[in-house]
């Protein structure tokens, strides 16, 4: 059994003795003014349930409604050689599981930084599917899973045509998903974070506390996206992915971004 933080849908083991969330402890994320509460998985699918939408041919987003904890979606990528879940949402129901088997099943799950572990390991072990974390953030992980499998270096081929890039920057470990079709898609969470005009993007080491990122973080972290090519950007929450042009937006964004700071 397990429980879930209701502020950012983190699972930890059903332990009276646990009472703060770590992860909203640390600045880059918050504890409500109302305090810390927890929810069962079965509660939380009292409530809510899952939209899905499709966004190509083999691209699918879900999302939980109404909005849970973060509120980010979840995507499922199909490939020739497997479907991969990129982030995690906290509510697997039963028809979300059915939809994922029609749809081929899980080859492996990647998230790209600890706000959106959730329930990860209940995921996993539905359908034997590995978890790829990066090792950077392995501190983050608050519910033990034999699915999960470290990462370490700044790329990871997860699948032909789709690879992991740690870019750092909200997160040591934080990274984007690159899939080399369709003239290049990255998912990209909030690593870099699409504006909600969909035509910009911006990068912060704290979202809800509004503290940024250093020049140089960003530096780092174009330099590192520089290595892949990419046309589309779909970021973690509804709405906020650009389609065409996504690359020069972003090298775009993150030089305003840095002359801002100087």
């Amino acid at each position: 059994m397990s429980k879930l933080c209701t502020a950012c849908s983190t699972s930890y083991e059903d332990d009276p003795g646990i009472t703060h969330c770590k992860i909203c402890e640390d600045e880059r994320q918050f504890v409500p003014v109302s305090g810390q509460h927890w929810l069962s998985l079965s509660a939380l699918r009292a409530t809510h349930q899952n939209k899905w939408q499709q966004h190509q041919n083999e691209l699918f987003s879900v999302q939980t409604v109404p909005n849970f904890a973060i509120n980010q979606r979840a995507f499922l990528l199909q490939t020739a050689h497997g479907n991969i879940l990129w982030d995690c949402i906290a509510n697997l129901d039963s028809a979300t599981e059915s939809i994922i088997r029609a749809l081929g099943g899980l080859h492996a799950i990647a998230i790209s930084h600890p706000h959106y572990y959730s329930t990860m390991q209940d995921w996993a072990a539905a359908f034997e599917a590995p978890i790829y974390l990066h090792a950077d953030d392995q501190q983050w992980i608050m519910r033990q899973s034999p699915h999960i499998q470290l990462w370490q270096g700044d790329e990871w081929d997860l699948l032909p045509d789709v690879t992991l890039l740690r870019l750092g920057g909200h997160f040591s470990g934080g990274c984007v998903l690159h899939w080399a079709q369709h003239d290049g898609v990255l998912l990209s969470g909030d690593v870099v974070q699409v504006a909600p005009g969909a035509n910009t993007v911006s990068f912060m080491w704290s979202y809800p506390n509004m503290l940024p990122l250093s020049a140089a973080s960003v530096n780092t972290l174009i330099h590192r996206l520089d290595k892949v090519a990419f046309s589309q950007i779909y970021g973690a929450f509804a709405g906020r992915e650009i389609t065409q042009n996504a690359q020069f937006i972003v090298r775009q964004a993150a030089e305003r971004y840095i002359r801002c700071l100087q």
